[in-house]
């Protein structure tokens, strides 16, 4: 472009100024130049209408992707999820990469998916949940006062029984212990009044041990009179002997209940309950009261140890923290440890558990199942998602499961009833998360001291 200017320029100065030189292109030359000239503005102005032509292309496309990415930020959306019937739903972005969780409300378990993630293809994942009803029941079986008669309820989850005061029996201590009155008809009626005085002057008495008792007889008009004193009956068709009740195998979980809340030893004219080792017995005589050894010192635990008081007696712990790979851990509570900080280049100790926390539960023998054991909670939750696992496999999930309760909340739930005495450990790990990326891990630990004994 600038060596046409300066011919342009050569070729004004010959044609108003033909005395310059002999340089000065002819007539002719110069009609030939123009035309050179002409052509090069031509092929510029070609060349820079082909740029704007492009340049206009490129800003349409990029209008059109941006419109695009526009249309596709609107709709990149999974569709609306329902609360189940009698539960709630919990999440309201149904954004790709988001989660949603469902809960049910109390008396109902959730059935389906815990939680569900609206994918790229725009679908959810799992399936839609639904809510039954449960066999769990976190209302106090006593609380409708069922035991009568001065009775003392004995909550155990989804039933109760009765523990009687002395003189009742039943189910609900509605039936009370029957006193043995019996009387015996002499045949020979025609006596007189001193006949019938000599005649209770000369029965026997019938004494063999604690157990046998003479009765007590008169003769009355006629007719003959036996009682016992109380525990004792008549003894077959012998009206003067008395014979110990065995209150202890009358009551022995029949329908009119049981007399003891362990082991009933028959005395004569009466009885006596006892407890095992590590209980006391309660006011009434008859049910037993756990002995904490931890608070009362009756224990052999060491200074580094911690004594966990059990149904029947007790368990000395030491918590040490864990070693796992590629991360250290220090103790910062009796029952607590947490990682040392990671340096910034080992992802490989990010990865690790940021804390392990133990926790120890007494359980009786046979407890009612389902029923929520723990619970954990994230209480400054750092991202926008959190999951609740069972740790352990097979053996782990023969007698748990997690489930959430909340947003925040999972909880451990013994699935089946278990017969004491055992020792069953779980794993709950819970983990925060950003948009899919882990941020943290947590693990708590459960151990489960079952007692022998359902009390």
């Amino acid at each position: 472009m600038f060596a046409s200017a300066v011919l342009v320029f050569t070729l004004c100065l010959c044609y108003l100024n033909p005395t310059v030189g002999q340089d000065c292109q002819s007539r002719q030359d110069l009609q030939g130049s123009l035309k050179q000239i002409q052509k090069l503005l031509s092929a510029y102005e070609a060349s820079n209408l082909q740029s704007l032509r492009n340049l206009k292309k490129k800003i349409n496309l990029l209008q059109s992707t941006a419109g695009k990415q526009i249309t596709k930020a609107v709709n990149s959306t999974c569709p609306k999820l329902d609360a189940p019937m009698n539960g709630r739903k919990l999440g309201r972005s149904h954004s790709v990469g988001h989660e949603v969780h469902f809960l049910c409300d109390p008396g109902y378990e959730l059935v389906g998916s815990e939680s569900r993630v609206c994918q790229d293809s725009l679908t959810w994942s799992g399936q839609q949940p639904a809510c039954r009803v449960s066999f769990v029941s976190d209302t106090n079986a006593c609380a409708c006062s069922p035991c009568l008669n001065g009775g003392t309820c004995v909550d155990e989850g989804k039933k109760f029984s009765c523990v009687c005061a002395k003189g009742w029996a039943g189910a609900t201590c509605q039936n009370q212990v029957p006193k043995f009155f019996v009387i015996m008809t002499n045949t020979s009626a025609a006596t007189s009044p001193a006949t019938n005085a000599a005649a209770a002057a000369t029965l026997p008495a019938a004494t063999s041990g604690p157990f046998v008792r003479p009765s007590r007889c008169t003769l009355t008009q006629g007719t003959t009179h036996c009682t016992c004193e109380p525990g004792y009956t008549i003894s077959g068709r012998d009206s003067n002997t008395c014979t110990d009740i065995d209150e202890c195998e009358l009551f022995h979980n029949g329908q009119a209940g049981r007399l003891c809340l362990h082991t009933c030893i028959n005395t004569p004219g009466g009885y006596r309950c006892s407890c095992p080792v590590g209980y006391n017995s309660t006011r009434d005589g008859r049910s037993c009261k756990d002995i904490d050894e931890c608070a009362t010192r009756q224990n052999n635990c060491t200074k580094d140890q911690m004594c966990i008081n059990t149904y029947g007696g007790f368990q000395c712990v030491h918590v040490d923290c864990p070693k796992v790979p590629h991360a250290t851990y220090v103790k910062t509570s009796p029952m607590r440890c947490e990682r040392n900080p990671c340096p910034l280049d080992n992802k490989a100790c990010s990865q690790t558990p940021n804390s392990f926390s133990y926790h120890y539960l007494a359980v009786v023998s046979n407890l009612s199942a389902p029923r929520v054991m723990f619970r954990v909670s994230a209480l400054r939750p750092m991202g926008d998602t959190l999951r609740f696992s069972l740790l352990g496999g097979k053996l782990a999930r023969r007698h748990f499961t997690v489930q959430r309760s909340d947003r925040l909340t999972g909880q451990l739930m013994l699935v089946s009833p278990v017969q004491g005495p055992a020792t069953l450990e779980a794993e709950v790990e819970m983990s925060e998360l950003e948009k899919g990326v882990q941020l943290g891990r947590f693990i708590t630990k459960v151990t489960m001291f079952i007692s022998q004994y359902e009390f």
